[in-house]
C-alpha cells in the first residue's frame, strides 16, 4: 500500500485545556509528538499547519446561539450574561467547563480535521492524521464529554459541501460516538460506524444495536456495543467484520475513522480490557479498507485515552506509523517486544509515579484471563450478528 500521509498540527490546540486536574490534558498530545520525534518518523517535510474553523465551518453543525455561548464564556472573566447561560450549554459540569480562549482553541481543533480533509480530497495526499481532534461527543447546541465543537462532524458537513464526498466515519473509541451519529442520522451520504463499550454501563448511554438510522438515513449507522471485560481476541473479532462488511456495502468516497485510545485495560474511564494489540491491528485493517474502497483516501483523528502515559503516546504513535508505513511498524509484526526508545523515557519519566512502558506492545504473559470470557465473547457474537443482519 503506498501513499503520501500528511501530519496536522497547530500549537494552538494545546490551549484546549479545561485545567491542570482533568483528565483530557493536552500533554497526552505532547507526550505523542515527542515520542514521534525520538524515532525519527514525523520529519518536517511530512507536517502541515492547520488554520482555524471559520464562522461558516461551525455553523453547518452548531447552532448560532450555542457559538455565541462558546465566545461569550471564552471571555476572561465571563459577563454574568453567558454565566447565567453556561450550564444550558453544557459547559458548567465538571467534565466540560468553560475556560479562556476556548473559543479559539477549539476552533483551531476543528479547523485541524478540515485541514486534513482538504490535504486528502484536493490530492495534497493520500492520508492526513489530526490527532487533536475526534471531539465526537458536542451536541449542536450543547458540551457534552469533553468536547466543545465537534470536529469531526463539522469535517464530515466540510466534505460534503466542499467536495460531495460520500464518507464513512468509523469512530473506534470506547464511548460511543454520539454527536457524530445524531448530527448525520438522516443523512444517506454519511454511514457512521462505532465500536464502543455498551452504554449500559458507560457514558454517553447511548450506541445501541437498533439505532440505525432515519429517513432516507436509515441503515447508514452501525453500533457495535461490546460487553464489559472484553478482551483482545473477541474486539479484533467484532471490529474486523463488521467493518469491512460495512465498507464494503457503503462504498464511500473517503474514510474517516477515529481513535480514542481508552479501551485499553489501563485505561481509568472504561471496563474493556484490550491491550496495546488493537491499536496496531485496527489501523492496518482501516489502511487496507481506504486502498481497497476508496483510493487510499484515509483522515484519521485522536480522541478519547485517559491513561495519559502509558497509553496514549504508544496507540496515536502506532496509528502515524501505520499511516506513514514507517518501517518500525512492519518490525513490529516481526518482534513484539521492540522497544521504546530510552531517551524519551527518561525524558518523562521524572514528570509521572506511573512506570513508563519499554516496550511498544504490552507483554500479555503476565495477564489474568478474564473469568467470563466464554460468556462474553458468546454475548459480542450474538451482537455482531444483529448489526450485520441487514447488510450483505
Amino acid at each position: 500500500m503506498s501513499g503520501k500521509a500528511l501530519f496536522v498540527h497547530h500549537d494552538k490546540v494545546m490551549s484546549y485545556r479545561f485545567h491542570d486536574n482533568h483528565p483530557f490534558h493536552p500533554i497526552r498530545l505532547q507526550l505523542t509528538l515527542d515520542l514521534l520525534k525520538e524515532i525519527g518518523a514525523l520529519d518536517v517535510t511530512q507536517q502541515i499547519e492547520s488554520r482555524p474553523a471559520t464562522e461558516e465551518d461551525l455553523l453547518r453543525i452548531h447552532h448560532p446561539a450555542y457559538i455565541d455561548a462558546v465566545k461569550g464564556l471564552s471571555q476572561s472573566p465571563p459577563s454574568p450574561l453567558w454565566l447565567d447561560r453556561a450550564e444550558q450549554y453544557g459547559l458548567m459540569d465538571d467534565d466540560t467547563p468553560f475556560f479562556p480562549d476556548m473559543h479559539e482553541a477549539t476552533s483551531y481543533v476543528a479547523g485541524g480535521s478540515i485541514t486534513a480533509i482538504d490535504a486528502v480530497l484536493s490530492g495534497r495526499c493520500t492520508h492526513a492524521l489530526h490527532l487533536a481532534g475526534g471531539l465526537h461527543h458536542a451536541l449542536t447546541a450543547k458540551a457534552a464529554g469533553f468536547c466543545v465543537y465537534n470536529d469531526v462532524s463539522i469535517a464530515i458537513a466540510y466534505a460534503r459541501h466542499h467536495y460531495g464526498a460520500r464518507v464513512l466515519y468509523v469512530d473506534t473509541d470506547v464511548h460511543h460516538g454520539d454527536g457524530v451519529q445524531w448530527s448525520f442520522y438522516s443523512d444517506p451520504d454519511v454511514c457512521t460506524y462505532s465500536i464502543h463499550e455498551t452504554g449500559k454501563y458507560l457514558f454517553p448511554g447511548t450506541g445501541f444495536l437498533q439505532e440505525r438510522g432515519e429517513h432516507q438515513g436509515y441503515g447508514a449507522c452501525m453500533n457495535i456495543p461490546m460487553q464489559p471485560y472484553t478482551e483482545d481476541a473477541s474486539w479484533m473479532e467484532c471490529f474486523e467484520q463488521s467493518v469491512t462488511r460495512l465498507v464494503k456495502y457503503f462504498k464511500p468516497d473517503i474514510i474517516i475513522s477515529q481513535h480514542g485510545c481508552d479501551a485499553h485495560v489501563l485505561d481509568p474511564m472504561s471496563h474493556i480490557q484490550c491491550s496495546m494489540q488493537i491499536y496496531n491491528e485496527m489501523p492496518a485493517i482501516l489502511h487496507q479498507l481506504a486502498h481497497t474502497y476508496c483510493d487510499g483516501r484515509w483522515v484519521a483523528v485522536g480522541g478519547g485515552g485517559y491513561d495519559l502515559w502509558r497509553v496514549v503516546p504508544r496507540a496515536w504513535s502506532l496509528l502515524w506509523l501505520e499511516m506513514s508505513q514507517h518501517p518500525l511498524k512492519a518490525g513490529l509484526v516481526k518482534d513484539i517486544h521492540s522497544k521504546v526508545p530510552t531517551a524519551w523515557i527518561e525524558k518523562w519519566q521524572s514528570q509521572t509515579s506511573v512506570h513508563l512502558p519499554s516496550e511498544w506492545l504490552d507483554d500479555l504473559s503476565h495477564w489474568e484471563g478474564v473469568p467470563r470470557r466464554t460468556e462474553i465473547t458468546t454475548k459480542n457474537r450474538e451482537n455482531l450478528a444483529v448489526a450485520l443482519q441487514d447488510y450483505p
